[in-house]
């Protein structure tokens, strides 16, 4: 057999997904994983079930990378951090000038860069590519976000363009969106969005659970999945409601603690960093560290009892509030990226992220379908004037939700800085003066006055008279 089209290296869940939609697309597959005493069976048992001639395995590194055409295209699917670092340490001294190395891990950005740069320095490739859509999708059609150099990009684009999902109109949903680590930097905020969008859903369910069953809840969701806010989450939350065990449901014996792999802190502290404010994911991602403090929640708890009163919540209220914070989630995402690139000068298409997370990912969803076009004519949603009134209009609602919520005692953290953040970015006068007053005085720090030209600065003694 001839030298092979493409090489992965990792025969984890998503490594083996990913070579089996890439065999069955018509691509020759080399694929590559250590040989351990609890790995040694992972390469013959991938070889016995895939059932492809034109698939080769390997243990050994040095076979794989001969066994790949020139340039060596490389998708690395292992785990973030030190491992990535230690594959590239065992390839490089294999490869060739011109060869091509992809990671498909959820990789922070900021390491993307480095080994971008370090690779470059020896002539090899680096392209960063966050894929999305769990398992299933690598299977039978993932959304990929790549960076990286279209020189290189254009070596591996066949290969990535046919196994991606496809868009409404049967295109792929992949693309370069910008150079070195944009692609995992996009699919980073991907998954903080994914946070609060999770978040979102689990408060309304905490919301309707009261005074609802399972059933009534599921069908309630499954109304809202055939109009705009039709989404992938929102279907397999309908489909989680009504799963059972036996004769229980099946989501009364999950624990309530909800893991987390990294990526949604990273996005809210790329917010920090980038001074974008993200409230909803950051209330997402804390959310779920609470939930991680069980036995001090269930001991708190006793303690602080409060008699309620369970009154049927308005379900119209609850769409129309769950409607304007889905939409402030977006704009927060989207604007952390606009920001990252700005400063890292990727010059993203808002319009094609937005078309990319149509199909294939986990926050696909009308929605994000609609913003394909909306991007076409502004890279600010707030500008839209259409979803500016729709806000305007749901406010009433989320501030009634959140009342509900309080006299239920029932904690709904994204909902609720969904319209601390609606309010604050439409109140023209802050409390900002009084805080910037003083650093004033503790620090001398300055501040600026509205009545005096705005590049002028002063200071004062503010808490002596006269």
């Amino acid at each position: 057999m001839g030298k092979m089209d493409f090489g992965i290296i990792g025969l984890g869940v998503m490594g083996r997904s990913l070579a089996k939609n890439i065999a069955g697309k018509g691509f020759s597959l080399s694929v590559y994983n250590r040989m351990t005493e609890a790995e040694k069976e992972v390469v013959p048992n991938f070889l016995k079930n895939i059932h492809n001639k034109t698939v080769q395995g390997y243990t050994e590194m040095e076979g794989f990378v001969l066994s790949l055409s020139q340039p060596r295209k490389i998708l690395l699917m292992v785990n973030a951090g030190s491992p990535v670092d230690a594959v590239i340490a065992q390839l490089k001294p294999l490869l060739a000038q011109g060869d091509i190395i992809i990671d498909g891990g959820n990789s922070h950005y900021k390491d993307t860069q480095r080994r971008a740069t370090f690779l470059k320095e020896v002539g090899l490739h680096f392209i960063g590519c966050g894929i999305s859509g769990g398992e299933q999708g690598a299977l039978s059609g993932p959304s990929m976000m790549a960076g990286g150099a279209m020189a290189a990009y254009a070596h591996i684009e066949p290969v990535l363009k046919g196994i991606a999902a496809k868009d409404n109109q049967e295109n792929p949903c992949v693309n370069l969106l910008g150079s070195d680590g944009c692609g995992h930097f996009v699919k980073t905020i991907h998954n903080g969005i994914e946070y609060a969008e999770m978040q979102l859903l689990a408060e309304c369910y905490a919301l309707l659970a009261p005074t609802y069953s399972y059933e009534k809840i599921a069908s309630i969701f499954e109304d809202w999945n055939t109009g705009p806010l039709a989404s992938y989450l929102l279907e397999i939350t309908a489909q989680i409601m009504t799963k059972k065990e036996g004769d229980s449901y099946l989501l009364d014996k999950v624990l309530d603690q909800a893991g987390s792999k990294g990526t949604g802190s990273w996005s809210s502290q790329a917010a920090f960093q980038l001074g974008v404010p993200a409230s909803m994911i950051n209330a997402a991602v804390t959310a779920r560290y609470i939930s991680a403090l069980k036995e001090q929640r269930v001991k708190w708890s006793g303690k602080t009892v409060v008699p309620v009163e369970a009154d049927a919540i308005d379900i119209d209220l609850l769409k129309d509030a769950y409607t304007f914070a889905r939409i402030l989630n977006h704009y927060q995402g989207f604007e952390i990226i606009k920001a990252a690139s700005k400063e890292n000068q990727w010059n993203v298409n808002f319009s094609e992220i937005a078309r990319i997370w149509t199909k294939g990912c986990i926050i696909q969803s009308q929605f994000m379908e609609s913003l394909v076009t909306r991007f076409r004519d502004t890279d600010d949603l707030l500008n839209d004037t259409a979803l500016f009134s729709e806000l305007q209009k749901n406010e009433k609602a989320a501030r009634s939700i959140i009342k509900h919520s309080l006299n239920l005692r029932i904690p709904i953290p994204c909902i609720s800085n969904s319209l601390q953040s609606w309010m604050s970015l439409t109140t023209e006068r802050s409390s900002a003066h009084l805080i910037q007053a003083q650093r004033d005085e503790f620090g001398a720090h300055t501040y600026k006055r509205i009545d005096k030209p705005f590049d002028q600065t002063f200071t004062s003694n503010w808490t002596h008279n006269g």
